[in-house]
């Protein structure tokens, strides 16, 4: 991973290390608040050498006392030293519980000894320091006075008396609370790792580089309000996520597909928004002035039908067994070049039904009497209708569902397109969020994606009966409804195209291809 990917780790899961950090220091809190506080004082002693007069004899004397600080640091904790101070201050404790308060230590090429005493009591560990010296001193000299002598060869001083405390020494609050902040921050910023480490699931167009090399052609920007509005390129053609859609047209325009222009739109898994991305699609593919045939071969599921509100009674499964002919299903939608073909009832065969000659002979012939052709199939994980729909067409166009989709879903849903030979024309990210670390977008309030267009927005009238034929009688097929002609000219951004003409001819049936 990059630094990038660090700093978009940290943003991500900033309150996972903003709480980790405050339980360390609440910890380090309670723990330091809970102890009780400890006094320390020290005392330090002096040890020379008696014998000598000349130089060399005083050279030998220290570096025999220096030989000896070691073993006389050693000899505070035994109970030739202690058992006289327990005594003398009266603490009734063994010499083992006195030696857990205290430390002797000698620095090196030197010959001073510091004893160290820990009492929650400061004046009694300043007593207890200063008594440890005086025993200390004692029993060196008992040691160390020959037995045909008076005179000991070694002499300890004590160069500095052990005073109480002031403030205790632990528990050092601030460095507990720096301890404390310090370690929850490594622990919240190792389970924010951890956490992205673990999380397969496709959140950037980066994520998606690593599982292939297919290209990016789009990105959808979230919206928590798509089941009111999944028609947004009609509902609200100057918004943001609309203008994401016509960026997506503008990218597919410009792939090369060899001539043919018939894309499948499918996704690894259900509820990635393949459905409105085909639609919103197909919409923003007719107000440029393309004839766009939209046709539904989800034969499971079908959606396009809800959404465009048509009658979705007979459509393209009656077309593949002969029930029906293709004029009489296709219904034109709004006021544009766009053509829908319904699903129709749902077949017991789907997968049998998309792979027929007569489903390829379909596409042949809209192929040649349409600018675009568009299907909207399932999912390829559960069923395997998109991969052999696909195959009959240009490419496939795979949705992504931002922080739905795993990698592992990515991955199976490439294998299965490539397994049959089917060309995989782009990928298409959705639900991209807006705002936070994961965002792809910048589209803001404040820029407006109104900046160029100057048309006039409807007034509720208005709108209403712009509306009328996008929203036509539910339950009415439209089989008759004239198919309109192209515009003449190619529209401004924003524009709609030109009405229908009464004289423009229909879709052509199956087996009957009509001379453009």
């Amino acid at each position: 991973m990059e630094l990038i990917d660090y700093i978009r780790i940290l943003r991500k899961n900033w309150l996972i290390i903003v709480v980790a950090t405050l339980l360390g220091i609440g910890v380090a809190a309670t723990y330091s608040l809970t102890r009780t506080p400890q006094y320390e004082t020290q005392s330090t002693v002096f040890v020379s050498s008696q014998s000598g007069t000349s130089i060399q004899e005083l050279q030998q004397g220290n570096v025999f006392t220096q030989d000896r600080v070691t073993t006389y640091s050693n000899l505070v904790s035994t109970p030739i030293v202690m058992n006289p101070v327990i005594a003398e201050l009266d603490l009734g404790i063994t010499a083992a519980q006195l030696d857990a308060k205290v430390e002797a230590s000698s620095a090196l090429n030197t010959t001073l000894i510091t004893i160290t005493v820990t009492d929650p009591d400061p004046i009694l560990a300043a007593d207890i320091a200063n008594a440890l010296a005086a025993s200390l001193t004692a029993a060196v000299e008992e040691i160390e006075t020959p037995n045909d002598s008076d005179v000991s060869p070694v002499r300890l001083t004590r160069v500095k008396d052990a005073l109480p405390p002031l403030a205790p020494s632990s528990p050092n609050v601030p460095l507990n609370l720096a301890l404390g902040a310090l370690v929850g921050l490594a622990l919240g910023v190792g389970a924010a790792v951890l956490r992205s480490v673990l999380d397969t699931r496709i959140r950037s167009p980066r994520d998606v580089e690593q599982v292939t090399d297919r290209p990016m052609i789009g990105a959808i920007p979230f919206d928590s309000k798509v089941k009111e509005r999944p028609l947004i390129v009609h509902a609200d053609p100057l918004s943001p996520r609309a203008e994401s859609f016509r960026a997506l047209r503008t990218n597919l325009q410009f792939l090369d597909m060899e001539g043919r222009s018939s894309f499948v739109i499918t996704s690894s898994v259900p509820s990635e928004g393949k459905s409105t991305t085909t639609i919103n699609l197909a919409i923003a593919l007719a107000d440029a002035g393309k004839r766009v045939a939209l046709i539904d071969t989800d034969l499971r599921k079908p959606k396009v039908a809800e959404y465009l509100g048509i009658e979705g009674g007979a459509g393209l499964t009656d077309v593949l067994i002969n029930r029906a002919r293709v004029g009489d299903v296709m219904l034109p939608w709004g006021q544009r070049s766009l053509y829908v073909l319904p699903a129709g009832k749902v077949p017991p065969n789907p997968s049998e039904l998309l792979g027929s000659a007569q489903m390829h002979t379909l596409l042949e012939v809209l192929e040649r009497d349409f600018d675009v052709v568009l299907c909207d199939a399932p999912p390829l994980l559960p069923v395997t209708d998109a991969a052999i729909l696909a195959k009959a067409t240009s490419g496939a166009i795979l949705i992504v569902a931002s922080g739905q989709t795993n990698r592992h879903q990515l991955s199976g849903a490439l294998d299965a397109l490539q397994t049959v030979g089917a060309k995989i024309a782009g990928l298409v990210m959705t639900m991209v969020p807006t705002k936070g670390p994961d965002a792809y977008y910048a589209y803001g309030a404040g820029y407006g994606y109104g900046y160029g267009y100057f048309q006039e927005q409807p007034t509720k009238g208005r709108r209403a009966k712009a509306d009328k034929g996008a929203g036509r009688r539910r339950g009415a097929p439209l089989a008759a409804a004239p198919v309109p002609a192209p515009a003449p000219t190619t529209p401004q951004r924003g524009d709609r195209p030109a009405g229908a003409d009464s004289t423009a001819r229909r879709p052509a049936d199956v087996g009957q291809p009509t001379q453009r």
